[in-house]
């Protein structure tokens, strides 16, 4: 079985997302190795390992350098670490989530390098110091891209000649348990209704004002807002009473979330760091048939607005809610009918499948390219053997 060597920026224990429904699912072909960024500690360096599924390990370095990510002091410590990784997994795939991670790809003999770009990394906040360059470097390095929606396709394909859109997917059996309205969580059910509710992370992304407004307009709203704050500090976030803020919950809990909810949110702000983005939770709010109201969005607009309803400013946003909480029963079913249909055709396992599709495909490519310059070499020989005998 060969071996894929994954570095990421994101933890797996993080929010579960992109990397971790990808490649929980290629880990049934490949042996993988998440490679995640240094956590500091004094002491001497060393590499925590876990395994949260088989044949998918999590490595997780510990340094005594105090610099966030795949900062270049960083790099003596896990050159060697990788360079074990590299002798342990022979001739790997290897896979970028983070550019930054590059130079330790100098300690590999990687079989083909993936860059899977899921977001524009350099518009969010605080960037690293060279990540354009080294985004450069991999994008010319690389064998093949995927790219995590339309946005990020169209920025990209001009600077590698095999770049893929895999748009967000879905676990729809995941997601559908929120059909059974039963299931939700008792501390949602005590909050009263309406309910209107939106998990992600909470950062430069998320826009405060929206939910300002909505809480100070219909106090009578209960706003859930699920998911870890980073990045910004927690004191810029609305408080109200009819506002509750859920911190970080496990994956496996938010189809319980999505039960109680009546109308699911994307208040995304509206800035550099949701140019590129394209949401996860856009398929998976459909999975649980509810109503959805977004901010303008690129990726949202072009793949979804037939389904989920756009609004640019607080007031729409708050007149979208108000709508979709009254929406009339036809309507609803409609609805309905629509989001089934776009569910229908996606799901992470048939993105995964497709990616590994084209990994084969370069591998066969292999084989055929040295096979003809197997061929010209050989017919180069015979013809020299050839101008022997007739000397």
């Amino acid at each position: 079985m060969n071996s894929i060597i994954v570095f990421s920026h994101l933890r797996w224990d993080f929010v579960y997302q992109r990397p971790q429904h990808l490649l929980s699912r290629l880990a049934d072909k490949y042996r993988i190795v998440f490679f995640e960024e240094p956590e500091f500690r004094e002491g001497p360096a060393a590499i925590k390992t876990s395994r949260p599924l088989p044949n998918l390990t999590v490595c997780r370095p510990v340094t005594p350098v105090d610099k966030p990510g795949f900062h270049d002091d960083q790099l003596p410590y896990l050159r060697q670490m990788v360079r074990e990784l590299g002798d342990e997994h022979e001739d790997p795939y290897v896979w970028f989530y983070t550019p930054m991670a590059l130079p330790l790809l100098e300690e590999l003999q990687p079989r083909r390098v993936i860059y899977d770009c899921m977001d524009e990394l350099s518009a969010f906040k605080n960037p690293p110091t060279h990540l354009l360059e080294r985004e450069d470097a991999l994008l010319k390095r690389a064998d093949i891209v995927f790219t995590g929606g339309p946005s990020l396709f169209q920025a990209k394909k001009h600077r590698n000649p095999n770049v893929h859109c895999f748009p967000s997917s879905v676990d729809i059996i995941h997601f559908r348990q929120a059909l059974d309205r039963n299931i939700a969580l008792p501390s949602q059910k005590q909050l009263g209704q309406p309910r209107l509710g939106f998990y992600g992370v909470i950062d430069e992304r998320f826009d405060p004002e929206i939910v300002r407004q909505m809480a100070e307009v219909h106090p009578e709203w209960q706003i859930v807002l699920v998911g870890p704050v980073v990045k910004i500090d927690p004191e810029t976030l609305p408080q109200r009473a009819n506002i509750s803020y859920m911190g970080q919950q496990s994956y496996t809990v938010l189809p319980q979330f999505l039960a109680a909810w009546d109308v699911c949110l994307m208040p995304f702000a509206m800035n550099e760091s949701t140019k590129f983005i394209s949401p996860t939770k856009s398929l998976e709010y459909m999975a649980a048939e509810l109503p959805i109201v977004s901010t303008p969005v690129k990726d949202v607009v072009d793949l979804h607005s037939d389904v989920v309803t756009i609004a640019s400013t607080p007031a729409e946003f708050i007149a979208a809610c108000e709508r979709a909480l009254n929406m009339a029963a036809d309507e609803k079913l409609k609805m309905i009918r629509m989001m089934r249909d776009k569910l229908s055709r996606t799901s992470w396992t048939v993105t995964a499948e497709s990616m590994y599709t084209l990994l084969e495909q370069l591998d066969e490519q292999d084989v055929a390219e040295n096979a003809a310059r197997f061929a010209v070499a050989a017919k180069a020989s015979d013809a020299t053997r050839a101008k022997s005998v007739r000397k």
